[in-house]
């Protein structure tokens, strides 16, 4: 008889949520309570695969006897704690953060932006032409990802990956402060010639497209790109006995890129070079 360990059970802890009485696990965030519950929070460099980085500041809620709004992403549940997530204070803080972003990099691939900056009434114009921008132009130094820091939010998502929390390649840093800081590699070098592995895991984290492969990157650019006519098969690697989960997206019947499900007991959204970039070989009908 096989026996499947249920792990430590953990006490509901009770607090309020906009007036609403929610429970959720003990050690669970606001942010887990706030998707429980319905509730519609926006965030941007929170990961599900990666510990809390509190870096966008666009999830914050107003928690009561709290002297600042605090994120949603990081901040555990308390019992008796009376949490608001929609009022004035809130909707402003957001909306400046919003505003902050879309005005200084270009959020034209970040999913949802262009809802919550309608929804926020977020006018990143305003700041005027004088704003400061990163204005470069997308870097493509190798055949399997692009980098286009003119999309970077600086969530440090891509160098959690690359670090202690997944890859240990740690290949990728934050270099520079204050407007002159980046992403980058070693001495700012091609990723050619750094210490990356091409394991992609970084592209899986980026939520803005800062990072993306370089066949949607070709796509995009060509304008054929069409999440719409996209289908997605799921399937195990076959290069290595691990047992990787692949998620193949395909479009006109040609793979266009390799994911990982983020709840896979094996990969947790991590692949190696082979399983995320390996595919050619499939569609090589000649």
């Amino acid at each position: 008889m096989t026996v499947t360990p249920l792990g430590i059970p953990r006490r509901l802890l009770e607090f309020a949520i906009d007036g609403q009485q929610a429970r959720v696990p003990e050690g669970s965030t606001i942010l887990d309570a706030c998707r429980a519950a319905g509730k519609d929070v926006p965030t941007l460099c929170e990961g599900d695969t990666l510990r809390p980085k509190n870096a966008c500041r666009v999830c914050v809620v107003e928690v009561e006897g709290s002297r600042t709004l605090v994120p949603a992403c990081s901040r555990k549940a308390e019992p008796g704690m009376v949490v608001r997530t929609g009022g004035e204070r809130v909707r402003h803080s957001r909306k400046i953060v919003l505003e902050l972003l879309a005005s200084s990099v270009d959020l034209s691939t970040t999913p949802r932006a262009a809802e919550w900056i309608k929804e926020y009434e977020a006018k990143p114009d305003r700041f005027g032409p004088g704003a400061a921008r990163v204005n470069e132009e997308p870097r493509i130094d190798n055949e399997l990802y692009a980098r286009d820091y003119g999309k970077c939010i600086l969530c440090y998502k891509c160098v959690d990956a690359c670090g202690d929390q997944w890859q240990n390649t740690f290949a990728i840093s934050v270099a520079g402060r204050g407007f002159d800081a980046r992403i980058a590699v070693e001495h700012d070098a091609p990723l050619t010639d750094s210490a990356c592995v091409y394991c992609g895991n970084c592209v899986e984290v980026c939520p803005t497209g800062a990072l993306s492969f370089k066949s949607e990157f070709d796509m995009r650019a060509a304008g054929t790109w069409d999440e719409s006519r996209q289908s997605e098969t799921t399937t195990v690697c076959a290069y290595c006995g691990v047992g990787c989960s692949l998620t193949l997206h395909v479009q006109d019947n040609e793979i266009v890129k390799v994911t990982s499900p983020h709840d896979s007991p094996v990969t947790h959204g991590n692949l190696c070079i082979k399983g995320r970039f390996g595919y050619q070989h499939v569609q090589n009908r000649g």
